[in-house]
């Protein structure tokens, strides 16, 4: 597949939201790129490539960011929608996941809402969010293993679990395409 101009804006749009995203929490927390890299496990040159625009993270990579952050996923992306439920978003390194953001993070419910399709039988491993994050999994299509810790659990269209996230989790298309919709629920501190 070809990529046009405006793939090459949207994916520009997208590190420049990442970016500034980044630029911002470490402002606001009065934090160099040492203490960002010790608090996200996200090397402090890798941090610099993702600020500068010169490297796009990984979904896992993005994920280790917002959690040592303690940042929602969504406000790293939602900057680069035409309207705050207008994201879908392809990670470069992660071409077989797709991300839709459905309801971005509100503060208030505490809660993000995204549509996820996995291809081609890709496996997405994340490494433990804050203590107390829960993902509730909607599976939509195809067939889904979930699994957080030493469980695992496949579902299929129409089941639900319920994936405690302050540990490591993932999942896995085991159809070749599967969509889920994903709801991450941040307690309220």
């Amino acid at each position: 597949m070809m990529k046009t101009n405006s793939d090459a804006l949207q994916a520009g749009d997208f590190s420049l939201s990442i970016s500034a995203r980044l630029k911002q929490l470490r402002g606001d927390m009065g934090l160099s790129l040492d203490k960002a890299a010790t608090l996200t496990g996200v090397s402090k040159a890798m941090l610099g490539q993702i600020e500068r625009q010169e490297s796009s993270p990984t979904i896992a990579t993005l994920w280790k960011i917002a959690t040592g952050l303690n940042a929602s996923f969504s406000s790293f992306i939602a900057a680069t929608a035409q309207s705050e439920f207008d994201v879908n978003h392809g990670f470069i390194h992660d071409p077989n996941m797709q991300v839709k953001t459905l309801f971005p993070f509100d503060v208030n419910k505490g809660f993000e809402v995204f549509e996820i399709t996995l291809t081609h039988f890709h496996e997405q491993r994340s490494t433990a969010h804050q203590s107390g994050v829960t993902e509730h999994i909607h599976c939509i299509g195809g067939r889904l293993t979930l699994w957080q810790g030493n469980e695992c659990k496949t579902i299929k269209a129409g089941e639900q679990y319920l994936i405690d996230a302050d540990q490591a989790h993932g999942y896995k298309d085991e159809s070749g395409e599967t969509q889920f919709i994903n709801i991450i629920h941040y307690p309220v501190l």
